[in-house]
């Protein structure tokens, strides 16, 4: 008998597609079972990513010359295969809300501020030894109407390619001691305590610049058992 691809995520290491106390995904998780379609070559193969047709942003903390508002920090990370092995040359884009916590998008109504020098999006690409680093202003939370009293805790969206659009995969990066995340029926939809913590970035003093930005270290692990929790249908709030 052959070996499986790789081994499946533990359960309750990835979030449900339906959570009772994340009010839209009753609409969205699908009621009958999937069905698997087979990948067309386009899919398997296709399309690429290299950086020169995809221009590098590392810098979110600033545009078109303008200082954002807001904390600096810095956050870098490994982005590894279940097997340890760094993955080189992917992409991951990037994308959160500015230090109010509003996004610099049309359907976003918060009336918190916009920032003239803070668009929040960003890309990068991992180095051959997997590692990734980019600046940016840390997000502030924000309301989100899934309850009464409903507040996103401070988060940043990462979307990783691999070498095919049928290969994203999306994930949130959390912030060490935030309350909200205790209550967040996001966060809270991945059932396993470990699971949930491999979401939070981890305070890095040896990233950190002195008297310039606090560093963030956010390692990422594609899939197996200590696989990053990731996203269903890359839905986000």
């Amino acid at each position: 008998m052959s070996e499986p691809l790789f081994r499946p995520p533990p359960p309750g290491t990835q979030p449900d597609y339906k959570c009772a106390a994340y009010g839209s995904t009753a609409k969205r998780a699908p009621d009958m079972p999937l069905v698997r379609l087979p990948l067309t070559e386009t899919e398997r193969r296709g399309p690429l990513f290299p950086p020169s047709h995809y221009p590098l942003i590392t810098d979110m903390s600033k545009t078109e010359g303008r200082e954002a508002l807001g904390e600096r920090i810095i956050v870098s990370g490994t982005v590894r295969g279940e097997d340890g092995r760094p993955v080189a040359q992917t992409m991951i884009e990037l994308w959160q809300a500015n230090a109010a916590g509003r996004y610099h998008h049309d359907h976003d109504d918060h009336d918190a501020p916009l920032d003239s020098g803070f668009r929040g999006e960003g890309r990068v690409f991992t180095d051959d030894d997997g590692r990734y680093r980019f600046v940016t202003i840390k997000p502030g939370a924000y309301p989100w109407k899934n309850h009464k009293n409903a507040w996103r805790p401070n988060h940043i969206h990462f979307s990783l390619f691999g070498h095919a659009y049928a290969s994203r995969l999306i994930t949130q990066m959390y912030f060490p001691g935030d309350p909200l995340l205790d209550v967040d029926p996001i966060y809270q939809a991945i059932p396993d305590e470990a699971a949930r913590r491999r979401l939070v970035a981890e305070l890095d003093l040896e990233l950190t610049q002195p008297e310039w930005a606090l560093g963030y270290r956010f390692d990422i692990v594609l899939r197996g058992p200590g696989g990053t929790p990731f996203e269903r249908h890359g839905e986000v709030a």
